[in-house]
């Protein structure tokens, strides 16, 4: 692709509309008809084979590939790509099913970026594991989902404040730029199928579906504070590399800082789909609430 092929295709991935005008209720035809045609509509078709990987100087790809980041991220989209296609397999509308097919397939995109990244480099990888699917696969798709929500939210942060103090240089930076909307895509279909899937599902099925939800919610949170513990951050599975990341930059790290742009990022990356569409809001909320118990931190005086 030419260079302007290359911008139209991110412009695209970045901003969509759905043409149907009007109020959209959540769980309505309309709802799923927007929902099914989120992703490839706004689809970025970038190869991973030609991705530029930049040439780095020693310094910086020692820093690099020192990250203690590249096995649970290589992990985590091999995972979330199984969960999502054996979720999809159990759902019995078409387009629906196309979609989530659709979401499994840039998640496996994103494991060869990865691969090649770490084929680029040198980075040193230990074997890939044996991986059993839940047997509830609906579950296996929540705990994917919540889980990229929660890992998304910080990643955006992290990632603008490596671009920032030039941690990533600038043109690696912009290699991996298109991988990391695309996860912002993944979450804004995975809340708006939760919030089609409740609204449509019947009464009876509602309070099961709420107690199934808390459950997922309690599994992500003991397994971020097992992987906390764990200083490889491999045993926990589905925790993304933003815990192991944020360790790795805590030197040059502001927590309040990192907050504050966490939720800019995250308001900036959502900003160009269309507003009828339902936002993640659980991690901002959260975000907003620590803020306020959170200082920044006081920076030494210049002499």
């Amino acid at each position: 692709m030419d260079d302007a092929n290359i911008a139209a295709a991110d412009f695209k991935a970045r901003h969509w509309d759905f043409a149907q005008p009007g109020r959209i209720k959540p769980g309505s035809g309309a709802h799923y008809e927007m929902l099914t045609r989120l992703l490839e509509e706004t689809y970025n078709p970038y190869k991973p084979a030609v991705l530029d990987w930049p040439v780095l100087d020693e310094e910086t790809k020692a820093r690099i590939t020192s990250l203690p980041i590249w096995d649970i991220a290589v992990q985590t989209e091999i995972k979330a790509s199984m969960r999502i296609e054996a979720f999809a397999q159990t759902v019995k509308n078409p387009a629906l099913r196309a979609a989530l097919l659709h979401m499994a397939g840039e998640e496996r995109r994103h494991r060869d970026v990865l691969s090649r990244l770490v084929a680029a480099y040198d980075i040193p990888m230990k074997p890939d594991e044996d991986y059993v699917l839940p047997v509830d696969a609906e579950w296996g798709f929540m705990v994917t989902g919540y889980s990229e929500c929660i890992d998304s939210f910080f990643a955006y942060g992290l990632f603008e404040m490596a671009r920032r103090s030039g941690y990533f240089p600038p043109a690696l930076v912009e290699t991996f730029e298109p991988v990391v909307q695309e996860e912002g895509r993944h979450i804004l279909f995975f809340t708006n199928w939760i919030a089609w899937h409740k609204a449509a599902m019947p009464l009876w099925r509602r309070p099961y579906f709420a107690v199934k939800t808390a459950a997922v919610w309690a599994f992500l949170i003991w397994e971020r504070i097992g992987i906390a513990r764990d200083v490889d951050g491999l045993e926990g599975g589905d925790a993304n590399f933003t815990i192991n990341g944020s360790k790795s930059l805590s030197d040059e790290m502001d927590p309040a800082v990192l907050i504050d742009i966490c939720l800019l990022e995250d308001k900036r990356r959502m900003a160009g789909y269309d507003a009828r569409l339902v936002r993640p809001t659980t991690m901002p909320k959260l975000a907003r609430l620590a803020r306020l118990f959170i200082r920044p931190k006081k920076r030494p005086v210049a002499a």
